[in-house]
């Protein structure tokens, strides 16, 4: 599918795709439930997957709509029963299966949240001391606390369209660069404000907690993910770019400003430059599997999740609050986009139910999806 210029501009500015108009607003968030327990390794009987699948090849029967895809993987985790699926093509006319590694973009940043309350809850991040303390940049001269960092309250803007304008250029001209994350915000332009600023989605902001990761624990931010979520999460699939490729089967993408795949997705300058905010490739069953663990209670302490899904508006602490979007239940997750990926993890903690979608096509309505894929699982639940 033929992309302009703007490619890396939509691959920065739609990856956190807060899916509102941006405002605080809504009913206050019931904290998540963390009592799941173990995943349900049993499979569906054929006739129950069946009306799983036929969502999928809905989706994409109909690629050119906002709702639909040329392609489209899916994965269901319940206390009872786990299911995974796929339909359609890449963008490369290569055919997906369940296992079909994407670029999940934003949900990057329930990995970076999870590993900054960790680091909170072990005493060595104070969520409430300016991130300055630890990071010392021209972002951070504002003493916005970490806290707000995480909440995308801290008066640090998402990136300026010239600002992207530049990096699309400088991507273009060498795909297969390393980004560090210093170098990913020297192109941040946009003027900062007072800390405690109405909620203002910013990717700059996981790019700097990213480096306060890397800052408090001397080591690389995806050594950190692994070792202190991943593994514990028993993710099989799961890829922190660019310091880990995704593995395959990978789906490839047709990102215009990236050109021929490079083993990264969608390239390695994107993935690096992103890795903090945006950089995690996985599968489906991977994502659905994260979102059961994490919102489950499972990964971190029930105090620290009921604090990633506190709150009055549209985002907690490196999630969003699907209040009433998906049902009466309070539901948890996050949203992804990229030129050529649409990602969403949903978790109902009254239902114990965790549903990852990767649509191999980018700016489309995967909420749509969500709500028929939500749909056809009530009836199947016990």
């Amino acid at each position: 599918m033929a992309r302009t210029g703007v490619a890396v501009l939509l691959v920065l500015g739609l990856v956190g795709c807060s899916g509102g108009d941006g405002q605080p607003g809504g009913p206050p968030s019931t904290p998540a439930a963390v009592s799941f327990p173990d995943p349900g390794t049993g499979a569906l009987d054929p006739a129950k997957a069946k009306v799983l699948q036929d969502v999928l090849a809905k989706v994409v029967s109909m690629p050119d709509i906002e709702s639909g895809a040329r392609g489209v993987t899916a994965a269901v985790v319940t206390d009872q029963w786990s299911w995974s699926g796929a339909a359609g093509l890449d963008a490369r006319g290569t055919k997906l299966v369940p296992t079909s590694s994407m670029a999940v973009a934003s949900i990057t940043k329930t990995f970076v949240a999870s590993e900054v309350m960790l680091l909170a809850k072990a005493k060595k991040v104070d969520l409430d001391a300016p991130l300055s303390t630890y990071v010392k940049h021209k972002l951070t001269a504002n003493n916005a606390t970490v806290r707000q960092h995480l909440s995308m309250t801290s008066g640090v803007p998402n990136y300026l369209p010239e600002d992207y304008g530049r990096m699309d250029k400088a991507i273009a001209a060498v795909p297969s660069k390393h980004w560090t994350p210093e170098q990913a915000l020297s192109y941040d332009t946009a003027p900062v404000g007072p800390p405690n600023s109405p909620y203002n989605y910013s990717n700059p902001s996981y790019v700097l907690l990213g480096m306060l990761i890397e800052k408090v624990t001397g080591q690389s931010l995806a050594a950190v993910l692994r070792r202190d979520l991943a593994i514990p999460a028993g993710l099989q699939h799961a890829a922190f770019q660019d310091a880990e490729k995704p593995q395959a089967p990978v789906v490839a993408d047709a990102n215009p400003a990236c050109g021929a795949p490079d083993g990264y997705l969608p390239c390695r300058a994107i993935a690096s430059l992103s890795a903090a905010n945006a950089g995690l490739a996985a599968d489906a069953p991977t994502v659905a599997r994260w979102g059961y663990e994490l919102y489950g209670g499972r990964v971190l302490p029930a105090d620290l999740v009921a604090d990633m899904t506190s709150g009055d508006g549209e985002y907690g602490l490196g999630t969003m609050l699907f209040s009433q979007q998906f049902g009466a239940d309070p539901a948890y997750g996050h949203r992804g986009d990229l030129p050529d990926h649409s990602s969403l993890l949903l978790v109902i903690p009254a239902k114990k139910l965790a549903i990852a979608i990767l649509l191999a096509d980018g700016n489309k309505h995967v909420d749509t999806t969500m709500t028929g894929l939500l749909t056809a699982v009530g009836p199947l639940l016990s």
